[in-house]
């Protein structure tokens, strides 16, 4: 991954991939010289709303296709753990090839995965399908803010970002909306069709606007990137396994050796590698360690329980899908509102009270949510929905520059990248975890129950872990920076 603080400024229609002195950037009163970051916020639409459109139109592809409890959970799954598992890989593959090019590549790719997601006439088709959506989901990812450091610079780039983020935070809810609506009003195959003129339309735009940037011939480094995305695999198709076919099943025990032995394989090839997809060096300091699991016990708590809290709002409360998707929103509404309202200011106050306390209330919010009983209705789940939002709320807008600070300057860049990863994979073993704890009392209240106690726990222990392993580097003298 580039490092944002070191990137010149390119013209949006100028092509520079060799060279040492990058060109000028876009006058920020020309006429276009926002069509950039048009082109990057589209994308960044598409790729995060299908994070979350598939939640409310669950049932009805289950009616569809015949799909049990698990081919469900990856058909959300697999999606989120291409992102997790990819992530760091691609933003090496970016460096090395070209950010625009893997960034295009990436967006060709996920268009026709989208259609082939609309097409699926069987479920193991549609899970195929959403790999490969989330395969180009995480090339556009990894080269998405890199391409926006290229095009603006100074008060302009500091705009771009705002509303980069903005258009992140509003995805997600976005897609349960139009999830919701999609699926009531046509069917969930609309989800994916009428996605398609959006990505043609950004597809085109983005090869006409973008500046090509420089490319850095290293070596990739392949096995770490495949053991990585092995090991990720692995262990998150043991939780999803293990719950469907239980925990001494032979399939279940086989994906957790090979995500042990994958992860093994990747720390001994990171030490032996001379371009790592990260330095291992990054893992001993302690205000690192406590963002990235703040980073992924954050999102799994305040996320990973949306597919089940669909499923039951339909099959128990009786709400339609596009009811469900309202209900929904409340949640992203919230983290909008507060990202939106605080984020400036939240890069005033220490970073482990930012980090550690959001995620210590999304935990909160999660046990409010244990207000639901068998014979309760939605409201009950409004006071939950708004804590976990606003938790999350207070995360989001300093992660990343929290990352990058955490780490040397050398390795800033990649911090964000690992942080955004571990987000990912905390959303994808959620998935899994969660919906492995609900199928266990068959889908009910009860089932719930354990659910919000296990995501408010891993909330609170991750805000709590933030905090704890901050402090203690700022004792030691041991920040990474």
């Amino acid at each position: 991954m580039d490092h944002l603080e070191h990137i010149a400024p390119i013209a949006p229609a100028e092509r520079h991939d060799h060279g040492d002195s990058p060109p000028a950037g876009p006058d920020p009163h020309a006429r276009g010289s926002w069509l950039p970051l048009v082109a990057t916020c589209l994308g960044t639409f598409l790729l995060l709303v299908y994070a979350t459109i598939v939640t409310v139109a669950l049932p009805g592809i289950a009616h569809d296709l015949s799909a049990g409890f698990g081919a469900l959970q990856w058909i959300t799954d697999v999606y989120t753990l291409a992102l997790a598992g990819l992530l760091l890989g691609m933003g090496s593959l970016g460096d090395t090839f070209g950010r625009k090019r893997l960034y295009v590549i990436g967006l060709a790719v996920f268009t026709v995965a989208t259609l082939g997601c609309g097409l699926a006439g069987d479920v193991r088709l549609l899970i195929a399908a959403r790999a490969v959506q989330g395969v180009a989901g995480a090339a556009m990812f990894a080269t998405l803010l890199p391409l926006i450091g290229l095009t603006y610079s100074g008060r302009d780039k500091a705009r771009a970002f705002a509303v980069w983020g903005a258009v992140a935070g509003a995805a997600a809810g976005v897609g349960n909306v139009m999830g919701g609506m999609l699926t009531q009003l046509l069917s969930w195959r609309w989800i994916f069709h009428g996605a398609l003129p959006v990505c043609v339309a950004t597809l085109l735009l983005s090869m006409k606007v973008l500046a090509a940037d420089a490319r850095t011939p290293i070596r990739v480094d392949w096995p770490g990137i495949v053991s990585f995305t092995l090991a990720a695999t692995g262990v998150t198709f043991g939780f999803v396994r293990g719950g469907e076919a239980g925990w001494g099943d032979p399939a279940t025990l086989l994906g957790f050796a090979v995500g042990a032995g994958a992860l093994t394989a990747f720390v001994l090839v990171e030490r032996a590698s001379a371009h790592p997809v990260i330095p291992l060096a990054l893992f001993r300091k302690p205000d690192f360690d406590g963002l990235l699991i703040a980073s992924g016990a954050y999102y799994l708590a305040a996320f990973a329980f949306l597919p089940v809290l669909s499923l039951w709002l339909q099959s128990d409360v009786g709400l339609s899908s596009f009811a469900t998707s309202l209900v929904l929103t409340v949640q992203p509404l919230a983290f909008f509102a507060t990202s939106a309202s605080a984020g400036g200011a939240l890069h005033r106050v220490p970073a482990r009270w930012a980090v550690g306390g959001g995620c210590a209330l999304v935990g909160v919010g999660d046990l409010a949510l244990l207000a639901v009983e068998p014979g309760s209705s939605w409201p009950v789940l409004l006071p939950g929905l708004v804590l976990t939002g606003v938790g999350a709320g207070l995360v989001s807008p300093v992660l990343p520059a929290t990352a990058m600070a955490a780490a040397p300057p050398a390795h800033s860049g990649v911090a964000a990248a690992a942080a955004n990863s571990a987000r990912q994979l905390g959303l994808a073993l959620g998935i899994a975890l969660l919906g492995t704890a609900f199928h266990a009392y068959r889908l009910h209240a009860s089932g719930l129950h354990a659910v919000f106690l296990l995501a408010g726990f891993i909330g609170l222990g991750g805000g709590l872990a933030a905090v704890a392993l901050s402090a203690y580097a700022a004792r030691r003298g041991l920040f990474a920076g």
